[in-house]
């Protein structure tokens, strides 16, 4: 008989609200503290929110300020100004 697949985790984007595989999305998390932050390793201890590794996404959500409802809490723009310049990154490198 064979072994069932592992299931993958799921999350949906707070931009384009498609549900994506976790690990191909951006974390955002506010820690306990209230701090707002990039979590490349998705383990940071907090609330999160979820985003495309696109410029897309993250306008929208900027613009719809999903970011802030999921979050439950105020984004300062330096957060959205290193999320532009990490996702600019990434896409130089793909």
């Amino acid at each position: 008989m064979p072994t069932p697949a592992k299931k993958v985790p799921v999350r949906m984007c707070t931009g384009c609200r498609e549900h994506k595989p976790k690990k191909e999305l951006i974390r955002v998390v506010r820690s306990p503290e209230g701090e707002i932050s990039i979590d490349f390793t998705g383990k940071k201890s907090g609330r999160g929110a979820y985003l495309c590794a696109n410029e897309q996404c993250l306008a929208k959500a900027r613009k719809t300020k999903q970011l802030e409802r999921a979050l439950e809490t105020a984004i300062p723009d330096e957060v959205y100004e290193k999320l532009e310049h990490q996702l600019a990154q990434g896409s130089e490198s793909v």
